[in-house]
């Protein structure tokens, strides 16, 4: 007569680690970076900004001037992106991109029209050095 083995052994487990819990955490990790980026739209023209240092710059609520003198704030174009500028930034300051190739003359205009609509502070955004 056979006798039975009381204990039956247990197939063996592999020594690896396992993974679904990292995964788990690289995807918690991925929405919160996602949830917490903030998203700018962008730039309307190619532009090459001036070098400063300073604060970075979110890009909302932000002029743009190309080089040929090209006006854009949002998707408005030319004289009326002005007034559009003007009245979205009535209680803060308005952010310029200017290009850096821009004459300064046409700034100045620029700027005396902003003054001229009842912009109350302009922000000119240059890169960082």
């Amino acid at each position: 007569m056979r006798r039975r083995a009381l204990i039956i052994p247990r197939a063996r487990r592999s020594a690896r680690e396992p993974v679904v819990p990292m995964i788990n955490v690289v995807f918690l990790l991925l929405i919160f970076f996602l949830m917490t980026a903030q998203i700018v739209p962008p730039a309307p023209f190619d532009l090459t900004l001036p070098n400063a240092s300073g604060d970075e710059d979110t890009g909302q609520n932000a002029l743009y001037i190309s080089a040929s003198g090209e006006i854009a704030y949002d998707t408005v174009r030319g004289e009326a992106a002005l007034a559009q500028a003007v009245a979205a930034t009535a209680d803060r300051s308005l952010r310029v991109y200017a290009d850096a190739t821009l004459p300064a003359a046409t700034l100045a205009q620029v700027l005396a029209q902003l003054t001229a609509l009842g912009a109350t502070g302009v922000e000119i955004v240059t890169e960082g050095g």
